[in-house]
């Protein structure tokens, strides 16, 4: 085996579901082998992970297991800290989304991978989702300007409405969620997004007095397309239409229909697509629909942890194959540039140029 072809040497630090997922990713692929663990917190681990060994202390398992590769799926705040310390030890760096808390941030993590000279990954997990990638190029054949009806509401309880309140303690919903439909909108529309206006509001009083658990925002975009986004979290967030992926252009429309009884707080619900449904707007010449609408059912698309699996092939290639991920990397700061525009549209009231 050539050296190129050896196993590259991964800590994983942090292992909540996220964490978990992507540690048995590299579990499962021969081209990875862990080397560590990192959590705050001695966690209940999946029998494949119970082997590896673990830590709480991230700068020790660093500097002694000298990884190629760091997995950093911890709390947001933390993010662009741990990329940053890994990519400066000269690790190559996975990060969850969102790459950090604010722009500056962001920046401050592409600027290390770029300084290095090491990949960066940020983990978009519906680029690597067959089902999305057919909803964006189904789109983006339809061309522009787009309307854009994206949410991901989410009735949590017990242990996930814990999760959310800790998630909530940095990060609002529209937020933590928003990125991955923001950069949806950035795949299909090239155009450059302008302005972005938010609302939210706070509806419990398990989170902090300047927290908000329910947020919606609207973004538009230069050639006139519009977007909007909402996200909301916990016990008294509603089932109905919880899950609204809708594209609308002047040629028609793509959507995806959800199966009847899903989830919100499945986190299979959050990927899977169940149906696209494709409307075309032609008309004859008495005005009817020239053909109905044509749906693609998407029955056999991959769940959760096969989606982590192929993220984690992915990220194994950039590293194999020496891939240009400057766009990647670009992407991922603008997503999170109009998110938390939003953020600052909510706390202030006004609109915010971008």
């Amino acid at each position: 085996m050539s050296a190129s072809q050896n196993p590259v040497r991964v800590l994983v630090a942090g292992l909540g579901n996220m964490g978990r997922s992507h540690a048995l990713a590299y579990h499962v692929n021969p081209g990875f082998e862990i080397v560590g663990l990192v959590n705050r917190s001695k966690p209940e681990l999946p029998e494949g992970l119970a082997g590896y060994a673990l830590t709480s202390d991230y700068g020790k398992a660093l500097a002694s297991l000298n990884p190629e590769l760091v997995s950093v799926n911890t709390y947001s705040d933390s993010h662009a800290d741990y990329a940053v310390a890994a990519l400066e030890h000269g690790a190559h760096v996975f990060v969850e989304k969102p790459l950090a808390t604010n722009v500056a941030d962001a920046r401050r993590v592409v600027d290390a991978a770029k300084a290095n000279g090491r990949k960066l990954v940020i983990g978009y997990i519906l680029r690597h989702h067959p089902s999305w990638m057919r909803l964006i190029g189904e789109a983006r054949s339809l061309g522009g300007p787009y309307v854009f009806r994206l949410n991901l509401n989410q009735q949590s309880s017990g242990p996930t409405w814990h999760t959310h309140r800790q998630l909530m303690e940095t990060t609002p919903p529209i937020v933590d969620c928003g990125v991955h439909y923001v950069d949806v909108m950035c795949q299909i529309t090239d155009a450059r997004p302008v302005k972005v206006r938010g609302m939210g509001v706070r509806l419990s009083d398990e989170i902090a007095p300047d927290m908000y658990n329910y947020g919606h925002f609207q973004v538009l975009f230069e050639d006139g397309s519009v977007g909007w986004y909402e996200a909301g979290w916990g016990p008294m967030i509603s089932e109905t239409a919880f899950f609204v992926k809708d594209i609308i252009s002047p040629k028609g429309c793509v959507s995806i229909v959800m199966a009847e009884g899903a989830k919100s707080d499945d986190i299979d619900t959050h990927t899977k697509t169940s149906t696209i449904r494709i409307h075309r707007a032609e008309t004859d010449a008495a005005g009817r629909f020239r053909g109905p609408d044509t749906l693609l059912s998407m029955d056999d698309e991959p769940g959760h942890q096969e989606l982590c699996d192929r993220e984690q092939a992915f990220v194994l290639k950039a590293i194999r194959e020496d891939l240009d991920l400057t766009r990647h990397m670009e992407d991922a700061v603008q997503s999170l540039n109009i998110c938390l525009a939003a953020d600052e549209s909510v706390r202030t009231g006004r609109e915010i140029d971008l």
